[in-house]
């Protein structure tokens, strides 16, 4: 493939990243980026978790997950869990109001993409899944 099409591939794909980054942010109903919002399922999944385990699980810096945990405490969509036994152990536990928002993500999330695919027609959209199962088998055996 020509260097020109690789760039220009990059490219489109960051556009429609960023395009449906913003058609997301202004309809889900929280000040919540991507990075609280995979948290919060985490947090859902998994129960309860240091902030520590958090950062090295999803892949993000201390720092960083310090500031996503402060967000997301002051929505009240998650609380701080403190150890009895040993006061400087705590840990994040999704609240009832994080599930909400959560189910709120995932449907305004699923809506994005509907309004993204509808413009491909049936047989489109089947070329489009094998191209996806392709690069991402093609990122596992890179991985092995």
């Amino acid at each position: 493939m020509a260097q020109t099409s690789i760039f220009k591939l990059i490219h489109m794909i960051d556009q429609m990243n960023n395009a449906n980054i913003i058609r997301f942010t202004k309809a889900f109903p929280y000040p919540l980026g991507i990075s609280p919002i995979l948290v919060l399922s985490e947090l859902k999944i998994k129960g309860p978790q240091r902030q520590a385990e958090l950062a090295e699980t999803i892949g993000y810096t201390k720092g960083a997950m310090t500031s996503i945990a402060e967000k997301l405490v002051k929505l009240g969509l998650a609380e701080r869990l403190y150890d009895d036994a040993d006061r400087r152990t705590i840990r994040l536990q999704i609240t009832e109001e994080g599930v909400g928002a959560l189910i709120k993500a995932q449907e305004v999330g699923k809506e994005v993409f509907i309004q993204l695919f509808e413009v491909l027609n049936d047989e489109e959209i089947a070329q489009y899944l094998s191209i996806q199962e392709k690069l991402v088998q093609g990122i596992q055996d890179r991985a092995e």
